[in-house]
């Protein structure tokens, strides 16, 4: 409960350091005071963009009321997980996109990097697993590792027409029904309040299902501080009320309509202007394993909000940068080369952790070899945080831009600020670029191809668009 103390939260601020970024570090190739300036009118309308129309569930904004208007349903699930934890050995997440990067990426932060392999007494909670594919071979090895009997399913989808998510459904649903076992017994739906499939699967079962809502405002990438990503959470014993905190105190620490006060905005103006610049890759490089999936998340949030065809106004603008997901270090030996030497075509956001969860000390040894004998009497904590220091440096001697997101410490409270910063960004880049941030057109077409191939009732005319176009060639099959 140290969120609720003032002095707690504020050793617990997550800050944005963008020195890199400029050109009293960069020279010429970095951004100017002046550029900041001339932005700071667009900055505003940006920013008052967001403001007026938070918790708007017909813009899909109901995401940024989520750290005030949830304590009937934290509490709701908090109950339903400790009977979860009571009762079962296994909790599986059934989902894509959203649904499945949420739970997967706040498992990965705050719980054990091998939290499975852990006992009983270690873990505190089920085992847990997040099948977010429709490969074949990962659902077989899921059944392979897992007594569905055992099982705690939380299958997540708003329309219950999600053909990934209602295909996994239906294995585990013939599974369960083969074995004798009740399917609301061993099931939670995660959905729309009154329509969609699993509210007509639930009528079926007279209504025994337990059921939380996706709210209308609230898009798939922007869910993780919903039902979709606290009961998973809670389930796993993390702390889901020290997220919504972290949310709710990023929020207040981006009430400003100004770059120099408001962290998410100046990330938001930063990376509008590479954008103008030409550079279209950002990079996010976490120096945290327990942060890896932190990118996985990223990448669909920046990518499915911001690559847009055409702007309010209807012109074509192609909009959007390529998300890249890194880790610090393993690909300082794989990609920095690239970003160091390569083309001037990205932007590189480090996420640096100021004290990691443990200690690993670096025993003395091997003093006759200077390059192995140096290291000892360190820490591995020393050692990862000067070589993420390192990589910045050295990014900025060769002229490339790149910022660091500090994070004290990882924690449920530093989480939520870190979650809640990233999703204002990118409101107030697509704000920025004048485009709409919470549709996906280009997706919602290929899930429309995918039926038709399929054959679903309904999209026949698709099926023969698509059976009347030209034959591939077999001279470009080689």
């Amino acid at each position: 409960m140290g969120y609720k103390t003032k002095e707690w939260r504020n050793e617990m601020r997550v800050t944005v350091d963008f020195n890199y970024m400029m050109s009293k570090s960069l020279g010429d190739n970095g951004i100017k005071d002046s550029e900041l300036r001339a932005l700071k009118d667009k900055a505003e309308q940006a920013f008052d963009y967001v403001a007026k129309n938070r918790g708007r569930d017909d813009l899909f904004m109901g995401w940024t009321e989520l750290p005030y208007n949830q304590d009937a349903i934290v509490a709701d699930i908090l109950a339903t997980a400790k009977e979860v934890r009571k009762k079962f050995k296994y909790f599986v997440v059934l989902g894509i996109g959203g649904s499945a990067l949420g739970p997967i990426m706040a498992f990965n932060a705050l719980k054990h990097l091998h939290y499975n392999e852990l006992g009983p007494k270690e873990r505190g909670g089920p085992k847990f697993y997040v099948e977010d594919n429709v490969d074949p071979v990962r659902m077989q090895a899921l059944l392979d590792v897992i007594e569905p009997e055992k099982t705690c399913f939380n299958v997540i989808s708003k329309s219950g027409a999600t053909s990934e998510t209602m295909t996994q459904y239906l294995i585990i649903a013939d599974i369960l029904k083969k074995a004798g076992v009740s399917l609301p017994d061993n099931m939670i739906f995660t959905t729309d309040e009154s329509r969609g499939n699993l509210i007509k699967i639930d009528q079926s079962f007279g209504g025994k299902f337990k059921k939380y809502v996706l709210p209308d405002g609230v898009g798939g990438r922007f869910s993780e501080l919903c039902p979709v990503g606290l009961l998973p959470a809670a389930v796993l014993g993390i702390d889901i009320k020290a997220m919504l905190a972290g949310a709710a105190y990023m929020d207040s620490l981006c009430s400003k309509p100004s770059i120099s006060k408001n962290p998410a905005l100046a990330c938001a103006a930063l990376q509008y202007i590479t954008m103008l610049q030409g550079k279209n890759i950002n990079v996010l490089m976490p120096y945290s394993d327990n942060l890896k999936l932190m990118a996985d998340w990223y990448c669909q949030l920046w990518a499915e909000s911001l690559g847009k065809a055409v702007d309010y106004a209807g012109n074509t603008v192609n909009a959007g940068t390529t998300p890249v997901k890194s880790l610090g270090v393993t690909d300082q030996h794989s990609q920095v080369q690239l970003y160091i030497e390569g083309p001037f075509d990205k932007v590189i956001t480090f996420i640096s952790v100021g004290q990691y969860g443990c200690e690993m000390p670096i025993p003395h040894g091997c003093e006759d070899i200077p390059d192995v004998g140096f290291l000892g009497g360190h820490t591995m904590q020393e050692l990862i945080q000067a070589e993420n220091k390192a990589t910045a440096y050295a990014l900025m001697r060769a002229g490339r831009m790149n910022y660091t997101i500090n994070l004290p410490e990882v924690n449920e409270f530093t989480l939520g600020q870190l979650m809640y910063l990233l999703e204002l960004q990118t409101a107030y880049t697509g704000a920025l670029l004048n485009i709409n941030t919470f549709n996906q057109p280009g997706v919602e077409n290929g899930k429309k191809a995918t039926f038709a191939l399929l054959g679903k009732k309904g999209y026949e005319g698709q099926k023969n668009e698509m059976d009347s176009a030209p034959p591939l060639d077999d001279k470009y099959i080689v």
